[in-house]
């Protein structure tokens, strides 16, 4: 009798032990997920504090009237947003948008990828020739564009002197040109940033087996069918984040063109992101501003999707 009471108190003491301390086997299964939530309290911390809050911040100023310091503050309701359908230069600067997006993005994903396909083959200077393409990735906006605002000057610009070296007139130069601004900027921006197109194109290359390359050139395939039928399979994920991330930053054009054209001539260069600078900043309008800016976020955001589920499609039904 007594040798089964003492079993049952074990038995009862086992189970405590089980549900809660440190070497039961309850906290032998809990403690992976607990250390791993630890390990990302700090990134959860900052995302929240400097992502998440201000996404939600932003969206409840865009619902206000709000001027720059905050002292004047009224709930607007989508007063903000439906103003937007009536400002001819919202709609003017989303079009501009749209097409240094349209014109610069196909470029520099064709481009990057043309240069990484050229240096992906050994020879004398390949590494020198990826450096000085690469390398004016690494200038901060202000120095790229100060050194096409000197290529473009129209009296002392090399360009200009190309047009004296000639015998060629003197020519009002394009960034004061109503149809050519947006364009110098556009070549401006290839210059400036085809070189990371480049390194990620060249990443993905390189990734793929030369294995296959052999193979297809054995059942007689020529340099154009490996590229349709080898190169851009392989370069399918790749291609995705490349137009993604190409995407998002044409979109959000701003440095360049303020520092070379200030969105003229006549406003035919003024992007979205500057007109919210301007009704934010200079208007003091901060909640008419902050609703362009959930505009542009949320275009950023289908456009995106869009590309995604395009190139996703596109795997799905090649495999």
């Amino acid at each position: 009798m007594a040798k089964s009471s003492t079993l049952e108190v074990q038995s009862r003491e086992n189970a405590g032990s089980a549900v809660g301390t440190p070497g039961s086997r309850w906290w032998v299964n809990v403690r992976p997920t607990v250390y791993g939530y630890l390990f990302l309290a700090p990134y959860l911390v900052l995302y929240l504090a400097f992502l998440v809050y201000p996404l939600i911040q932003g969206f409840w100023i865009s619902l206000n009237h709000w001027d720059l310091l905050g002292s004047d503050v009224s709930f607007a309701g989508l007063d903000n947003y439906r103003r937007l359908t009536q400002d001819p230069a919202f709609w003017s600067s989303l079009a501009h948008t749209l097409y240094f997006v349209l014109l610069s993005s196909p470029i520099l994903i064709a481009l990057g990828l043309g240069l990484a396909m050229l240096l992906n083959r050994p020879f004398r200077g390949i590494g020198l020739l990826r450096t000085l393409i690469y390398l004016p990735t690494v200038l901060s906006v202000s120095v790229a564009s100060t050194i096409w605002l000197k290529i473009y000057d129209p009296q002392y610009g090399l360009i200009a002197d190309i047009f004296k070296g000639l015998g060629l007139a003197p020519v009002k130069w394009v960034l004061q040109d109503l149809n050519l601004a947006m364009p110098a900027v556009i070549l401006a921006t290839i210059w400036w940033t085809v070189g990371a197109n480049m390194l990620f194109f060249l990443a993905g290359l390189q990734d793929i087996p030369g294995e296959i390359y052999e193979a297809a050139k054995l059942d007689g395939a020529n340099g154009w069918v490996l590229f349709l039928n080898v190169t851009l399979p392989g370069l399918r994920r790749t291609f995705t984040f490349v137009t993604v991330i190409q995407v998002i930053a044409s979109l959000q054009v701003f440095g360049q063109i303020y520092i070379m054209t200030q969105g003229g001539p006549i406003g035919t260069t003024r992007v979205l992101v500057q007109y919210v600078i301007e009704k934010s900043f200079r208007d003091f309008e901060v909640g008419y501003g902050s609703a362009m800016g959930y505009v542009l976020f949320i275009i950023m955001i289908v456009l995106s999707s869009i590309t995604f589920r395009s190139f996703t499609r596109t795997e799905r039904e090649s495999s």
